[in-house]
Formats: structure tokens, C-alpha cells, sequence
């Protein structure tokens, strides 16, 4: 019952209407007066922020905001996999022989995700590592690894929340939502990496549009919290995913590419 209810809640406000009239707002000066009370809200720490909070234009400005250049620390070790971005591992865990990712014991479909049973086989049996950036998280993505980017393309049309219980009662909305997917290729090994929009707010802007990318340097960014999917091949990925509260900064080491 909880799930037909929390859907029809979701399907009666994700309206082309309502998100025009939250990015508006989310977008104009008048907004700007609300960044300090979304600071004590989130308990956001401000001593890593790269601009003083005077010069933010708008919510959105702050939504976006850019770090100082010595805030997050990349592992440099040319075979480990950083993560994109600030966050909370959801998930991980083994793509099935049947394309699919078990997350809070749901079935996704990574062939949907990627749009195609070609790209998705060549993850079969991989595994998978899902990440949560919440509202108070920093929205700037970044790039995993050091690769070659193969492939740069955009589905989906709407989106839902990406929350715990967005991804318990959503309509497959890891696989569903607007996303990008950006496929990168190091050597022989490919890897996925997945932007998934989240509700009201389908903005998702790439900043880095060279055929090369460097593990940490900034490759995109959010304009509300959602998620990022990484996928990877069978065999080629040794997982080293903290414990405890899950919680994770960009350029932390979540696992390395096997030789």
C-alpha cells in the first residue's frame, strides 16, 4: 500500500509545471536569502567552500558550488578507482548473468540503465557500486580514473527521488530517470559511469568534453542531489568500499582495477 501511495504522492507533484516553477526559484537572487538557513538545515560545513557566501548569486549558485583546491585529496595510484563524488554508498554488489542490480532488494535493469543490450552485456556478471549525493552533499562530479572517454549519451525524460525511499518504492528509477552515461575505457577495461537525475530538477551539465580524462579533475555536476552507478566488467574490479557509516568524499579509493 505505502508503495501505490508514495507513487501516485510522486507522479501528482513531478509535473513539467512544477519543476519549471522550483528552477525558477531555486535560480533567482530572492533565493539567495534562504542559503543560511539551508546551511544550518543540512549542517553543511562552510571552511571548504572555494567562494565567501556573500558572493553566491542564487540557491542554485550554492547548489553548485565549487570546493577549494586542497579540500578533497585524490589517491594517486595509477590502477585505483576513486569516487566521483561526495556521498553515501547505497549499494554494491554483482551484476546478475540476467543484466540485472539488486538494490534494497530491487531488481534494475542495467540494459535499461545504458540503453542498450550491446553495452549492457559487457557487464555481465561485473559489479556494480551505488552512490547517494543527498541535498546537503557537494554536487560536482568528478572523474573515477585516468581513461580514455569512448561514449557520452543522454536518456530518460523524467525523474524521481533517488532516496532511500525513492529507491524502495520509485518506479525503477535507477534505471528510469533522466540520466547520463558516460562510458570510459582504460586499456582493455571499460567502465560506466552512470548521472542520475533526480526529481523535479533534470540538470545534469558537463563540464569536461576532452576524449581524455584525468582520475579527480571535475567532469560535470548536479543541480540537486541525486545519484551516480558505476559499473564494471567481470573480474576486472577489486572492490575496497569503507565500513561503518558508508559515507565517502571524492578522490577516496573504493576500489582498483585488476591487472
Amino acid at each position: 500500500m505505502k508503495k501505490y501511495v508514495y507513487q501516485t504522492l510522486i507522479e501528482l507533484t513531478n509535473k513539467r509545471w512544477s519543476s519549471m516553477i522550483l528552477q525558477r526559484f531555486v535560480q533567482s537572487s530572492i533565493s539567495k536569502k534562504l542559503i543560511p538557513a539551508y546551511i544550518k538545515l543540512y549542517k553543511i560545513s562552510q571552511s571548504d567552500i572555494k567562494k565567501n557566501l556573500t558572493q553566491f548569486t542564487s540557491l542554485h549558485d550554492f547548489f553548485i558550488r565549487e570546493l577549494k583546491i586542497d579540500a578533497r585529496s585524490v589517491h594517486t595510484e595509477e590502477e585505483m578507482v576513486v569516487s566521483p563524488v561526495d556521498g553515501v554508498i547505497e549499494h554494491s554488489g554483482n551484476i546478475t548473468q540476467s543484466l540485472k542490480m539488486i538494490v534494497k532488494n530491487k531488481e534494475y535493469s542495467v540494459e535499461e540503465m545504458l540503453g542498450s543490450p550491446e553495452k549492457a552485456r559487457q557487464y555481465e556478471n561485473g559489479t556494480f557500486i551505488v552512490i547517494y549525493l543527498s541535498p546537503a552533499h557537494y554536487h560536482r562530479i568528478h572523474s573515477p580514473l585516468s581513461a580514455d572517454v569512448v561514449a557520452n549519451h543522454t536518456l530518460g525524460k523524467h525523474s524521481y527521488p533517488v532516496n532511500e525511499a525513492g529507491l524502495k518504492y520509485g518506479r525503477a528509477v535507477l534505471s528510469k530517470n533522466f540520466r547520463k552515461i558516460i562510458e570510459l575505457r582504460k586499456g582493455s577495461k571499460n567502465v560506466a559511469m552512470a548521472m542520475i537525475g533526480a526529481m523535479w530538477v533534470n540538470s545534469i551539465e558537463v563540464t569536461n568534453d576532452r576524449s581524455k580524462w584525468r582520475k579527480g579533475e571535475e567532469v560535470a555536476y548536479f543541480s540537486f542531489g541525486s545519484t551516480v552507478v558505476l559499473l564494471f566488467e567481470k573480474g576486472q574490479f577489486i572492490p575496497m568500499l569503507p565500513k561503518g557509516d558508508r559515507a565517502i568524499q571524492m578522490g577516496q579509493a573504493i576500489g582498483k582495477l585488476s591487472k
